[in-house]
């Protein structure tokens, strides 16, 4: 499989720099299922399209979708597995082209090796956000191995896509606990009304949203993915936008 290679380059915590130098919040929309929606999503600026893998989930498509999603975004792919054998998710990693691949159970270290080791992508792993000392665990498990720490809201009964946030005060320190390099990104229950928030909380390198930019599940609103990606990136972007455009 070729090499995936997208452009920019890394600024601070790893994450992507405008042409000045500045670290720029990257954006991926997750839960994709429909071509169009893809190409909605970049038009309105992310960074990155996830799809789902996840049997239950009312977003998961095969492999073979997955791939026409990225295709038509033009963007990154993140395919998202929960539990899956490493080798098979190595082979949906390849048939679908993803450039990263989010882990979103409760994988060991092999299990994050062998899928890491399996091709060029990226792999960030998952800790559904219960307390400081879980997440904790999580990054001493597995933050040697991964490019990426996802934080999400915890729900007992779903891996994912729960719509929850966790309260996000309680993790401002989260990245002296991480390796140097690895990735923060932040998910669960991010919407256009409380991302900036979470953002100047945290300062990720990316969020990710799904359910907060939806129509019904799986149907992204194009005028929500708008809104949330001007909100996620602040004033300073709309006046840059704004700026292009007159």
């Amino acid at each position: 499989m070729q090499s995936l290679n997208w452009p920019g380059t890394r600024g601070q915590h790893g994450a992507m720099a405008e042409p000045g130098g500045e670290a720029r919040l990257r954006i991926k929309v997750c839960g994709l299922t429909r071509p169009d929606d893809a190409r909605a999503v970049a038009d309105a600026g992310a960074d990155y399209v996830g799809a789902v893998l996840v049997p239950g989930s009312p977003r998961t498509i095969s492999a073979r979708e997955a791939r026409a999603i990225g295709r038509a975004a033009g963007l990154p792919l993140v395919l998202v597995v929960a539990g899956e054998d490493p080798e098979e998710t190595v082979r949906a990693a390849r048939e679908s082209a993803a450039a990263v691949v989010q882990l979103h159970g409760d994988e060991v270290p092999e299990v994050v090796d062998q899928v890491r080791s399996g091709g060029p992508w990226k792999v960030w792993v998952a800790a559904r956000v219960r307390d400081l000392r879980s997440v904790e665990s999580r990054i001493t498990l597995l933050g040697g191995l991964a490019d990426g720490l996802l934080l999400d809201g915890w729900d007992p009964e779903r891996l994912g896509g729960t719509g929850n946030p966790f309260l996000w005060g309680n993790f401002t320190d989260i990245r002296s606990r991480m390796p140097h390099g690895m990735e923060l990104i932040v998910a669960g229950g991010l919407r256009p009304e409380n991302v900036g928030e979470a953002v100047e909380t945290l300062s990720p390198d990316i969020v990710d949203v799904s359910s907060g930019v939806e129509s019904i599940p799986g149907r992204k609103d194009p005028a929500r993915v708008r809104e949330f990606v001007r909100a996620a990136r602040g004033p300073d972007h709309r006046r840059k936008e704004e700026g292009a455009s007159s």
